[in-house]
């Protein structure tokens, strides 16, 4: 079994940085995808960024220009580097591993809170 845990949230004053760190207990044969999904209060969860095992990237509109997503060369781990951080930004930010387009691990969520 594989578990995902992720470390780096917390609360940010707006405009500041936070960095966000998802690494799998075991390594990953067939990795496909790693990527990130945020979930606000009362609001449904949405994808923040991904990248493929060819290091292709996918970034959310609501974040582009500041987020940034990269992966440890042995594919174990995931980052999300956070900067200009605004309020809208706060939500449980949720790690997923994707295997062969088949089976999704997900992380157990890391709180992310920006105060203004």
């Amino acid at each position: 079994q594989v578990q995902l845990v992720e470390s780096g949230g917390g609360l940010v004053q707006a405009g500041g940085s936070l960095k966000l760190s998802c690494a799998a207990s075991r390594r990953i044969v067939s990795l496909s995808s790693m990527g990130w999904y945020r979930q606000a209060p009362g609001k449904q969860r949405e994808m923040v960024a991904s990248i493929t095992s060819g290091a292709s990237t996918n970034i959310a509109d609501a974040v582009k220009g500041r987020f940034t997503i990269s992966r440890d060369n042995a594919q174990n781990t995931v980052y999300l580097q956070m900067d200009s951080l605004k309020p809208e930004d706060t939500a449980v930010y949720y790690c997923r591993m994707r295997v062969a387009s088949m089976t999704d691990y997900w992380g157990q969520g890391t709180q992310v809170t920006v105060f203004s």
